[in-house]
């Protein structure tokens, strides 16, 4: 008898292959609709123009080229620009979810991920995510000062936003899968710590390149205040956060433990790389609509003489580190009980969210790209 988790298992099988069927063959019978004004306009053009360090690019007839202006009315064929879209955020969010929803199912046919130590081991691919991302801005960096880039285009596109959410959570996937048949053949007494430490060496083997490239060229520099700063000042506030929870509202920290602390760590290290870049080290813009919102709000109402001293990104942070604690604080025991691989699951993801963006932001500030 087919049973319930079966059924889903293959509702979503048929959704997931259904959109890639469709649009393969969308693409191939009606190419300049399907392919040039709809999969290369909004996720492969903007993903070339960044890799490239373009303002843009245009396809016309089949072919992409460079224009003269980014004004789609004066360009033949379609424009794509580097960032993000409304149809672009629609659509890595549907495939973001079928990929969470695929990962669910992974991990309970695996029988893993049902206690909030995993989320310990996922703690090195988050990092991974952002110094990947940091080889990217490298690599741009390099193209601007030297006109050659470390990493030329189409390779850096899998390090470019979206698609190095995918590139990072199949790397995940993968060193998962290999952990847990180790395990099970008896290599090794579990699976969390091998798939910590795979993690921990391609986290390693990322910094290295960095370091490789810092030394051996003139366009990457090191300023180690800023990680001291950013990683010193976020283990200060999560500590703060706990020890003050821990002894006036246990009922936080309840349903997460130690690993609230993590995530609220997390967060702070993405609020405090925000304060720094944009206003104490200056050339940084802000990237997302909550940070600008903060900055805006801020500077209409805060003196200027204020501004001017302490900036306006600082209430980016402790925005940052309540919403965290609030989040941690909807954890409870009963979560965790009744739906332990769910619940674990979205642990990993608020982590993600904070720590991973952070960590490519004061990468960035420390290596001065």
């Amino acid at each position: 008898m087919t049973s319930d988790r079966q059924r889903l298992e293959r509702l979503w099988g048929l959704a997931t292959g259904g959109i890639a069927l469709l649009l393969t063959v969308g693409a191939l019978l009606f190419p300049r609709l399907v392919y040039d004004r709809f999969l290369w306009q909004y996720f492969w053009g903007p993903v070339e123009a960044d890799g490239r360090g373009l303002s843009c690019v245009a396809r016309a007839d089949g072919e992409t080229y460079v224009p003269e202006t980014c004004t789609e009315s004066m360009t033949p064929g379609v424009v794509a620009e580097p960032g993000y879209t409304v149809v672009s955020t629609v659509g890595y969010a549907v495939v973001l979810l079928l990929l969470l929803v695929g990962v669910y199912f992974l991990i309970d046919r695996l029988d893993v991920a049902d206690d909030r130590s995993f989320v310990y081991a996922i703690v090195p691919f988050v990092f991974l995510g952002g110094a990947l991302r940091t080889v990217e801005d490298a690599s741009i960096a390099m193209l601007e000062a030297t006109g050659t880039p470390a990493l030329p285009f189409p390779y850096t596109a899998a390090i470019i936003s979206p698609f190095i959410y995918f590139v990072v959570f199949a790397i995940t996937v993968g060193a998962l899968v290999i952990a847990v048949l180790a395990a099970r053949r008896g290599l090794v007494a579990d699976y969390e710590a091998p798939l910590g430490i795979m993690g921990t060496i391609a986290l390693v083997m990322t910094m290295g390149y960095l370091a490789v490239l810092t030394v051996t060229t003139d366009v990457l520099t090191v300023d180690w205040a800023i990680p001291a700063i950013t990683l010193g000042g976020a283990t200060l506030i999560a500590g703060g956060v706990w020890a003050l929870t821990e002894r006036y509202a246990p009922q936080v920290n309840a349903g997460t433990g130690r690993v609230g602390a993590i995530i609220i760590w997390g967060h702070a290290v993405d609020g405090i790389a925000n304060v720094l870049t944009l206003d104490w080290i200056g050339g940084y813009t802000p990237k997302h609509v909550v940070n600008a919102a903060v900055r805006n709000i801020t500077r209409a109402i805060q003196p200027a003489w204020l501004s001017e001293a302490i900036g306006i990104t600082w209430p980016f942070l402790p925005l940052k580190v309540l919403v965290a604690t609030g989040i941690v604080w909807l954890f409870d025991d009963r979560m965790l009980e009744e739906t332990p691989r769910y619940t674990v699951l979205l642990l990993v993801v608020v982590l993600a969210v904070g720590l991973g963006p952070g960590t490519r932001d004061f990468l960035r500030a420390t290596l001065g790209i």
